[in-house]
């Protein structure tokens, strides 16, 4: 990476710590006038960058990351933030060996070394991105989000009491480093005994230095309180996080709503069926429905099977179907299995896609590729609502920060199912209930071995004892055996 000339280190320092703090504006204000003002230098596109990313906007991402490199080839962060970009948008095989250039270049780049290991985690390979966090954690760098990162890895694993040790060295190091809090209330059960409840409202008393660290300590301190049981106060924390959020999005809830309803009128019966013939050359397992409704306990079972990979929630199939639309159904089936099968988690054999928002494009799925099963779970309303409410996402499902949203989402999400199970052949699509499975796990584990056209194996009744890694929101949940305590929840 070539030095920074002039005044222009000040400035791109003043640029990162604004994206730190999650003030977007003012980050890509000064990043633009650092592309005015020493148009040969690379590092303000990569910011560029990742402020795309946070906005949304991938496309634009790859663009700002691609220019980097042009600028910048020798510097091994440019290539993991095309890497990354490349990721959100299904290009994994490209993603890989932006991957390998970086670190072919990082040497003894500490920060580097530290993005790289975050980039193979999102690429599937996840030993090798945890050994690279360790590697510079051991050699004694121990920087708030290195240790951050180094503990979300560890919490994908299933390593949680590290990941605990290193989430609280991160906030010894910064106590205003609010992810590290968030990520340390998920980590376990909270107890009246142990918990960091008090660390928590001090800190929010002394008042937080961004409404996103604070929307951030909010939801730490909405899973605390219900952990030990004062709902009223886990409630209080959770609806003021939320409306915090919501304030700073500017969401309308009706557009997602059109979303739905435009592809309930597109995909009806009779085109369906009139499709021209897709891809019937792989038959992957796609895993749909709202967040925390199942989906992360059902890729367990079925990941458990001997004959069965997970490739985690892979964003290809949405961003090849907005690429190449469903005109010819056999070339995005194929195109899709093609980059899917580039994920270092796919094996050869069948592999599960477990991207919840697939349930909108269960239509094209089936038309693009007619082997594929599709498992679409379901949860009592009022549960899965609350749930949603209760989980902060990072810039996704944006109608889960305000109740009458959540409401009016939910009815279309209802509709949207009734309108798969009335489309879509049986031996394609299978609604699987949450309730179901606690109630039952072998009788409906079978079910859906059965609906697979998998044999029977004991092991899916173990799902808890997978060493393999987890990246959603339920990962340190399904590390445990089945429990039925989050049923009926939102009663509270």
């Amino acid at each position: 990476m070539s030095a920074l000339p002039g005044n222009a280190a000040a400035l791109f320092a003043q640029a990162r710590t604004a994206l730190a703090q999650g003030d977007l504006a003012a980050a890509e204000q000064l990043c633009q006038r650092l592309t005015t003002d020493f148009p040969r230098m690379g590092q303000p596109w990569g910011l560029l960058a990742e402020a795309a990313i946070m906005r949304g906007n991938p496309g634009r991402a790859v663009g700002y990351a691609e220019k980097a490199v042009a600028l910048d080839g020798d510097d091994p962060i440019a290539h993991v933030m095309l890497g990354k970009c490349l990721v959100i948008l299904g290009r994994l095989g490209e993603a890989y060996e932006a991957a390998e250039k970086g670190a072919a270049l990082a040497g003894g780049n500490f920060a580097a070394l530290d993005s790289l290991g975050g980039l193979f985690g999102m690429l599937g390979d996840h030993e090798r991105g945890a050994a690279l966090l360790r590697q510079v954690a051991d050699a004694g760098q121990t920087n708030p989000q290195l240790l951050y990162n180094l503990a979300a890895a560890e919490r994908m694993a299933g390593r949680l009491e590290e990941a605990e040790l290193h989430a609280t060295q991160a906030i010894v190091r910064d106590p205003h480093y609010y992810p590290a809090y968030f990520l340390r209330a998920d980590l376990r059960e909270q107890t009246a005994e142990q918990n960091h409840i008090a660390e928590m409202e001090a800190l929010l008393s002394r008042g937080v230095r961004h409404p996103q660290g604070e929307v951030v300590l909010r939801f730490a301190l909405g899973k605390e309180y219900e952990d030990i049981g004062d709902y009223g106060r886990a409630f209080q924390h959770i609806a003021a996080g939320a409306s915090l959020y919501r304030k700073s999005t500017g969401y309308r809830v009706h557009g997602d709503i059109g979303i739905v309803d435009r592809t309930i009128a597109t995909y009806s019966r009779a085109r369906i069926e009139a499709a021209p013939k897709g891809f019937d050359g792989d038959d992957p397992i796609f895993i749909v429905g709202l967040p925390r409704s199942g989906t992360t306990l059902v890729e367990r079972i079925v990941g458990a099977h001997s004959q069965v990979s997970s490739a985690g929630e892979l964003g290809v199939f949405p961003t090849e179907f907005q690429r190449l639309g469903d005109a010819d159904p056999a070339v995005l089936g194929r195109t899709y299995s093609k980059a899917a099968r580039q994920y270092r988690g796919v094996s050869a054999g069948r592999f599960i896609d477990k991207l919840p928002q697939n349930y909108i494009h269960c239509g094209a799925i089936h038309m693009a590729l007619p082997r594929a099963r599709i498992i679409a779970l379901r949860r009592d309303p009022m549960d899965s609502c609350f749930a949603l409410f209760k989980t902060l996402f990072a810039n996704t499902y944006l109608f889960t920060y305000r109740l009458e949203d959540l409401a009016d989402y939910y009815a279309a999400f209802d509709r949207l199912m009734a309108h798969w199970r009335a489309v879509l052949p049986p031996e394609s699509f299978m609604e699987v209930a949450y309730e179901d499975i606690v109630a039952d796990l072998g009788g409906q584990s079978r079910r859906i071995l059965s609906f697979l056209d998998l044999p029977w194996e004991d092991q899916v009744l173990k799902f808890h004892e997978s060493s393999n890694p987890s990246t959603t929101a339920s990962a340190v949940q399904v590390r445990r055996p089945l429990y039925n305590s989050s049923v009926g929840k939102w009663r509270h």
